[in-house]
Order: C-alpha cells, then sequence, then structure tokens
C-alpha cells in the first residue's frame, strides 16, 4: 500500500470519526438544553388530620410516650422469645419473598433510570443476495454478497418528562416495596410472639388440668373410703367419678392445640414442622407483660405504621404515572445516528471509501386518536383518586385498630385481676366443703360445685393470663411496632429530591 492510500485512509477514518463525535455531542448538548421539564401534577404528600390522643389514654397502665417501635418483644424479659424473633428475621420465607419483591422493584427501578441514556447496537451481517433479471430495477440477475459492519445509535430526549415520571413512579413503587417489606416483618413478629404465647398459655392451661384431676381424685378417694363406711352414697362415688373424667377429657384438645402451635412456630423460623418439640417440651411461666405501656399519640401512626407510608408511596407512584400518560400529548424528539462500513467484498470492508452514516433528529407529535390518550390520562387521574383514597382509609383503619386494641388490652387487665380474685376464693370454698363434707356438715353436692367452678376458674384464669400478653402483642402491632423509623426517610420526601440522582 502507498503512502498516499495510507494517507487517504486516514483521512476517512477522521472524517467518520468526526462525525460520530459531533452526533454524540449535539445529542449531548440538546439534551442539557431540554433541562427538566415534565407534565403532569407535581407530587404533594396527603395531609391527615387525626385525634389529640386515645380515648383510653387516662388509662393508668398507658404512658403518653412514645410508644415502642424497636425491639418490643424484650419488654417481656424472656430469652428464647427474642432468640425466635431473631431466626424469624432471617429464616422467614414471607419475609424473604419481601426481599424478593424489594429486589424486583429495585430492578424496574434500574431500567427506568436507563432510559435516561442513548441505546446503541452492534450490527455486522453477510447477505448473500440475487435480483431478479425481470425486476424494475434488474441488474441482470447478479448474484453477490454484502458484507456490513457498523454501529446505530438512538437516544429519545425527554422534551416533557415522560421519562422523568416514569423515573418518579418506579422509585415510589420501590420504596413502597420496602415499605411492604417492614409490614411483613410487624406481622412474622407479632405472629411468632402470639404463637409463642400460644405454646406457653396451652401449657399453664394443662398444668391446671392436671392439679384439678389430682385434687378430684383425692375427692373421688375421700368418697369411695366414705361409701365403704357407710357416710356416702353411690351416688356420691359415680358424681365424683363423672367429674374426674370430664376433667381428664378436656387434656387431649390441649395437647392438640399445644402441639399445633409448636409445629406452627417451626414454620414461622422457617424449619420443618415438629423441629421445636423437643426445645418447647418444658414448660415456661407465660412472660408477663409490662406493669405500663408507652402507646404515643395518633399522629405518630403516620411515621411508624408501614402500611400507611407504602400507601402513601403508591399514592405517589400513582401520582407520577399521570404525566406519563400526559406526555403523550406533547412532540418527542429523539436522536438517532448510524455509522457502518459496507462492501460487497470483505477485503474492503475496513477501507475507509467503505464507510457509511447518518444520522438527525426525529420528531413525532401524535395529531389524532380519536381521543385515546386523553381518555389513558383520565384512566390514571381516577387511579390516583383511587390511591388517595386507598392511603385515607389505611389511616382509620389503623386508628380503628389501636383502639381496638387498647379496649381489649385494657378490659382484659381487669379481667385478669378480677379472675385472679375469683380462683382464690374458689381454693377456699373447695377447701372449706371438703372439710365440711368429711365431718358429715354439708352433702357432696357442695364439693362437686366447689371442683367445677375451681376447674372454670383457674383455666379462664390460665388463659386469660396468656391472652393479656397476647392482646399487648397486637396492641404493639397495631402501633406499627417492631422497626426502627430513624433509620429511614421521612415518609413524606418525594422522588423530586432524587431526580438529579436518577439522571
Amino acid at each position: 500500500m502507498t503512502v498516499e492510500k495510507i494517507e487517504e485512509k486516514d483521512k476517512h477514518w477522521r472524517n467518520g470519526g468526526l462525525c460520530l463525535t459531533g452526533f454524540i455531542t449535539g445529542m449531548l448538548g440538546l439534551f442539557l438544553l431540554t433541562g427538566c421539564m415534565a407534565v403532569g401534577p407535581d407530587y404533594t404528600p396527603p395531609e391527615s388530620k387525626t385525634p389529640d390522643g386515645w380515648s383510653s389514654g387516662q388509662d393508668p397502665a398507658l404512658v403518653p410516650d412514645q410508644s415502642v417501635t424497636v425491639a418490643w418483644w424484650a419488654t417481656f424479659g424472656d430469652p428464647l422469645l427474642d432468640q425466635y424473633i431473631e431466626r424469624a428475621g432471617r429464616n422467614n420465607l414471607d419475609i424473604r419473598q419481601a426481599v424478593a419483591r424489594i429486589r424486583e422493584a429495585r430492578a424496574n427501578l434500574g431500567a427506568a433510570r436507563g432510559s435516561w441514556w442513548p441505546e446503541a447496537n452492534a450490527e455486522g451481517s453477510a447477505v448473500r443476495q440475487r435480483s431478479s433479471e425481470n425486476g424494475l430495477y434488474s441488474t441482470g440477475g447478479k448474484t453477490e454478497t454484502l458484507y456490513t459492519a457498523g454501529i446505530d445509535a438512538g437516544w429519545e430526549i425527554d422534551l416533557f418528562g415522560r421519562i422523568r415520571r416514569s423515573v418518579e413512579a418506579a422509585q415510589a413503587d420501590y420504596q413502597a416495596s420496602e415499605e411492604d417489606r417492614r409490614d411483613v416483618l410487624i406481622s412474622v413478629f407479632a405472629e411468632v410472639a402470639r404463637t409463642y404465647l400460644d405454646i406457653r398459655t396451652y401449657q399453664a392451661r394443662l398444668a391446671a388440668t392436671q392439679g384439678n384431676i389430682e385434687s378430684q381424685r383425692q375427692v373421688l378417694k375421700l368418697t369411695r373410703s366414705r361409701f365403704k363406711n357407710g357416710l356416702a352414697t353411690g351416688l356420691d362415688v359415680a358424681q365424683a367419678e363423672q367429674v374426674l373424667a370430664a376433667s381428664q377429657a378436656e387434656v387431649p384438645p390441649l395437647r392438640v392445640g399445644l402441639t399445633r402451635s409448636v409445629n406452627t412456630l417451626a414454620v414461622l423460623l422457617g424449619q420443618a414442622p415438629g423441629s421445636l418439640t423437643e426445645q418447647l417440651e418444658e414448660p415456661a411461666p407465660i412472660p408477663v407483660p409490662p406493669s405500663r405501656v408507652a402507646v404515643g399519640v395518633p399522629a405518630d401512626l403516620l411515621r411508624q405504621r408501614p402500611d400507611i407510608r407504602r400507601a402513601e408511596r403508591q399514592l405517589a407512584a400513582q401520582t407520577a404515572r399521570i404525566g406519563v400518560a400526559t406526555a403523550d400529548l406533547y412532540p418527542s424528539l429523539s436522536l438517532s445516528g448510524t455509522f457502518a462500513f459496507e462492501a460487497i467484498d470483505a477485503g474492503d470492508l475496513l477501507q475507509g471509501s467503505s464507510r457509511a452514516f447518518g444520522f438527525g433528529p426525529t420528531l413525532r407529535w401524535l395529531l389524532f386518536d380519536g381521543s385515546r390518550v386523553r381518555a389513558r390520562i383520565a384512566a390514571q387521574d381516577a387511579r390516583t383518586e383511587q390511591a388517595l383514597l386507598s392511603y385515607e382509609q389505611s389511616v382509620l383503619d389503623a386508628l380503628n385498630e389501636v383502639e381496638n386494641a387498647l379496649s381489649q388490652y385494657l378490659n382484659q387487665r381487669n379481667r385478669l385481676t378480677a379472675l385472679e380474685r375469683s380462683v382464690q376464693a374458689a381454693q377456699r370454698s373447695l377447701k372449706l366443703a371438703t372439710r365440711l363434707y368429711r365431718d358429715g356438715l354439708v352433702d357432696f353436692q357442695n364439693v362437686l360445685d366447689a371442683q367445677r367452678s375451681l376447674f372454670d376458674n383457674e383455666n379462664q384464669l390460665a388463659a386469660a393470663r396468656g391472652n393479656t400478653s397476647i392482646y399487648l402483642v397486637q396492641l404493639y402491632k397495631a402501633l406499627g411496632g417492631g422497626w426502627n423509623p430513624a433509620d429511614n426517610l421521612p415518609t413524606g420526601q418525594t422522588t423530586e429530591n432524587t431526580t438529579e440522582e436518577n439522571k
């Protein structure tokens, strides 16, 4: 190859490179000139009115401080419960599904952000072709091979914010998925605690039943002894046997409930049913709730409840989609370009004379579509109104849930106190009735009534102790406890604050 041909080839290469560089520079300049105009409404977080306090706020069992939002289960002082909560946070399958949904939303956000940048494709082909001898532009039926190698590039200029609004929607969807994970966390932690308390409650009820069975055995022994000595009737013996058998019949259902709860807890921890049987075989006391509970004020729910925060983020995403639909009413501008080499001889493919290129803007503006775009905008408006109403409903549901949980917990505490007094009286009554029966001063019916009363009251007391703790768990769940809002951005932050990052 001569020096002249080499210089000519270099010149062609430089000209092609300058054209491609000019194309890219022009696109960058135009993109910067368009700014960040975005049609459609800018999102404003909704204002929710909440009561100044709870209707049960004057109860001495409540503290008007900020409610417990982190590790509320630690207030029960049960290390095993703490351990189960931690294991559930790592292994629960519902939580892991929620994490997977976050990854999906993050990937969708990445795809939306990618629309800010040009799209380029490298292509290469070798096509063997023959034209018709009888065609309009016939070349005599000549057969030849066309070799092509090059790059195609295109860039949509976001003149009216379609891409920006799409990124805003994807960003809000991603944030909503994070709130969904927190909501699942709260539900799972509450369910683990409730199931663990069920286990301890079943064990307490079994212990109370076994204690009554032993007491009834002693009464039956006494009745049989008195019957042998002619001091009691056969009816007394039959009634004592009936009471004992009825108490023994209560044991199997309690054991079934205990087994079911142990298996449920294992599944909540992401383990096979039965894997916790040995660890929980030894009974332990029902965890006692604290004497006073901090519940904060209703306005705290907007910050603490992930379901409310999720509904607010879904409203933000839906508001941005109005802008995406509205952008279709305006012109769209895109830049496209091609730089390639074409030759019918493979040896000439990379020659400067084989280069081919083209670039320029394309402007499209929809002039008539039968009002389909405006109908889609109206549909997005309606969906946004639905999202706003859904948010407001979430706030009302949260307030209702807390009020009901407060009433349930406080009244259960009062019931527990009354049952404790009732059991103490029933125990004294049975002792007195048994002693009087032994002395022949009362008939056996008094003993039977005292036995039934004690059995019923002790069973209710064990259940009430468990329910008191369970109702406190439900109160913590209603308050949105189980995570730390201080580790996150305020709910009201919109994607406008992160537009530059998105670019």
